[in-house]
């Protein structure tokens, strides 16, 4: 069993501070879109795509980075008694309290798979029976067989109109991680508990 557990606190953690290590690049991509719309709007003619672009850059660089900050303790936290109690008992309220995350990933990750697939033209109440039509019709017939199980696309309602179901996508994906980021932590409370070590690469 704890084999188990260090094993996916391992795998969690190591993947989880990859992509977060990379996010964290994304403030130069905001930086470059929003420099980008100054120009534009000051020299040429202004660029419709600038601003939802900054939104979608944001979004993806606050929720793929969310798991490695979870993994650091780096979210805002409330610390009146924490402080001062032994690591048994933080490992304790902690167990607990991740519990309510847990809950709340769950409900958003939820949500998202089902926006995700009225993006793609599902209008239905089976989003996880539309994704196994999507993925056996694109096994079977490529991408005309995903073709004949997608519908018409949801845009933005901009000037723009870009597709939604990247963005969409991109924020099932981080969710995700977040909730295997939090499982990681809840492991890591159950072996503090325990009084086994953590493994290196989770601290």
């Amino acid at each position: 069993m704890n084999g188990a557990l260090h094993v996916f606190v391992h795998v969690t953690d190591r993947f989880n501070r990859r992509v977060g290590r990379i996010m964290m690049y994304g403030i130069f991509v905001m930086m470059g879109i929003l420099l980008w719309s100054s120009i534009s709007k000051t020299f040429f003619l202004p660029s419709l795509w600038t601003l939802e672009m900054a939104q979608f850059a944001m979004v993806a660089y606050y929720i793929l980075g969310g798991p490695y900050s979870i993994q650091m303790g780096s979210n805002v936290r409330m610390d009146l008694l924490y402080g001062d109690w032994t690591e048994t008992r933080k490992a304790w309220f902690d167990a607990i309290t991740v519990m309510f995350l847990l809950f709340y990933l769950g409900i958003l990750l939820w949500g998202g798979i089902g926006s995700t697939a009225y993006s793609l033209g599902h209008f239905g109440t089976e989003p996880f029976a539309f994704f196994g039509n999507l993925i056996k019709g694109f096994i079977t017939g490529g991408l005309e067989g995903a073709n004949e199980v997608l519908g018409r696309f949801e845009r933005s309602p901009t000037a723009w109109r870009p597709y939604l179901w990247p963005i969409k996508a991109i924020m099932v994906f981080g969710l995700f991680l977040m909730l295997m980021q939090s499982l990681s932590e809840l492991a890591k409370d159950i072996l503090r508990i325990r009084g086994e070590d953590i493994p290196r690469e989770a601290i």
